[in-house]
């Protein structure tokens, strides 16, 4: 009997022994981590895609089309050195300081320096590739840094461009893209940014304003700035981030389905709702409705939504893209006139009070309905979500502004901020870069300067030009 039992337990020993070695332990490792989703990881690298296209050709043909002729090329630069300048830094520490694993709510550490443990295995928490998550990521960081060019266009040294955007995007787009989406101490504080209200929008106009001060004003600024060149670049250009701008909002739900779904809805209807709005109110305060105007409305309903994409319903939107075209439209047409502030594309005027804007807004119309994982806002009986939003809008102005200012005066100190006033009136096509943008362009002696506050000239008529020159 005993031989028998001794027997039965070497049988079940062996078996048990057996089974642990033909069966594949990756099965348990491949358990406890999340599995790849080819669909998830599709939207997201068509997202990318898309945002590489607002960016580059979409904000420099943008800004290209704003500045005058002499200028395209110039400000077309700022964007194509900030496109590849962040994406080199991004890659060697500036993910690592945004995304990494953290310490103590401050700074995103060290972890992912050069994209260390950045692969193709899913992220934490995600179904899409690490890699692909960084590098989407890494899109917005560039695209945040190329828009604050446009408060400096026509009269910034390209070699202090090129050296403020690898400091800005290390010093304060990382830090802010952690404190909110890095698992840092803004998001511990319950704030909502679904694709970048404050991280982008804010950051860059405050980033703006306060570079277009420090550099200072154009020579001919405000009597004799010449105006845009070409609105048809202007209106290329702007549809281009207009379509980029849904890889930018659905594709920050990062991962195809519902969620990416509303947050495409409402970003194209909270434009539309913008675009309208400020046509409508040129209609009545000007009697002529203009494509810039319009276009610029629609901008203004694509940044006031950025924040608020996947966390507000339908007819939210709405309100946010129609409300976002009145402060913006405030912001150019008075605030500006008062101030004198030479913002020469209205990136302030725009993204900066646009996104303080969407920001609050979220606080105001964000919904648990609409999304689970966010919160619900002032009109579903949560006040203090406005109070939190708030909190983080003056982080990001305060960020913006001072890291900017401290930045700016550091570069200073080595080498001259501003172009010298012979390359100025030359222009900086040809003073830094030795390039015209048009053939013709080598045989026009001068251009004729108009006003940049009320009207220009053509074919001996005089016309109202735009109230602004951009965003």
């Amino acid at each position: 009997m005993l031989v028998k039992q001794k027997k039965w337990l070497l049988s079940i020993a062996s078996f048990f022994v057996f089974s642990l070695v033909s069966f594949p332990l990756s099965v348990f490792a491949d358990s406890q981590k999340p599995a790849v989703d080819t669909g998830d990881t599709t939207w997201l690298l068509v997202s990318s895609a898309l945002v590489m296209f607002m960016f580059m050709p979409g904000l420099a043909l943008f800004y290209g089309g704003l500045v005058g002729q002499r200028n395209i090329l110039s400000t077309v630069m700022h964007s194509l050195s900030a496109f590849v300048i962040v994406t080199l830094v991004w890659v060697l520490w500036g993910y690592s300081f945004a995304f990494g694993p953290g310490v103590g709510g401050i700074f995103g550490g060290f972890d992912y320096i050069g994209f260390h443990q950045v692969g193709p295995d899913a992220k934490d928490g995600l179904t899409i590739p690490h890699l692909i998550f960084a590098i989407y990521q890494g899109l917005f960081a560039s695209i945040t840094t190329a828009i604050i060019s446009g408060g400096v266009v026509e009269r910034i040294r390209f070699s202090v461009w090129v050296i403020f955007s690898a400091i800005w995007v290390t010093f304060v787009y990382a830090p802010m893209a952690y404190w909110t989406w890095g698992g840092g101490w803004l998001s511990k504080l319950g704030g909502l940014d679904f694709a970048g209200g404050t991280v982008v929008h804010i950051l860059s106009g405050v980033s703006a304003l306060t570079a277009a001060i420090v550099i200072g004003k154009r020579r001919a600024f405000p009597h004799k700035t010449l105006p845009p060149h070409n609105l048809i670049f202007f209106l290329i250009g702007a549809m281009c981030l207009w379509f980029g701008w849904f890889g930018f909002n659905a594709g920050s739900a990062l991962a195809s389905g519902g969620l990416a779904s509303i947050a495409f809805a409402t970003t194209q209807i909270a434009a539309s709702a913008g675009g309208v709005v400020w046509s409508l109110m040129e209609w009545a305060l000007r009697k002529k409705p203009t494509l810039v105007g319009g276009v610029t409305g629609g901008i203004a309903g694509l940044v006031a939504i950025t924040p608020a994409a996947g966390y507000v319903s339908i007819m939210s939107s709405i309100a946010i893209g129609a409300l976002a075209s009145v402060v913006c439209y405030w912001a150019l047409n008075v605030l500006k006139a008062k101030l004198q502030y030479d913002d020469s594309l209205d990136v302030f005027g725009v993204h900066g009070i646009g996104g303080i804007w969407g920001a609050i807004a979220t606080g105001i119309f964000a919904s648990k309905e609409v999304n689970p994982a966010g919160a619900d806002g002032l009109i579903h009986g949560n006040p203090s979500q406005v109070v939190t939003q708030s909190i983080d809008v003056l982080v990001a102005v305060l960020l913006a502004a001072i890291g900017t200012f401290v930045i700016l005066k550091a570069i200073a100190l080595f080498v001259p901020l501003r172009v010298t006033e012979e390359q100025e009136t030359t222009g900086l096509d040809i003073s830094l870069h030795g390039e015209y943008a048009y053939n013709t362009f080598e045989a026009m002696s001068s251009e004729p300067a108009y006003s940049s506050q009320s009207e220009f000239v053509t074919g001996g008529a005089t016309t109202v030009k735009p109230e602004m020159k951009g965003v």
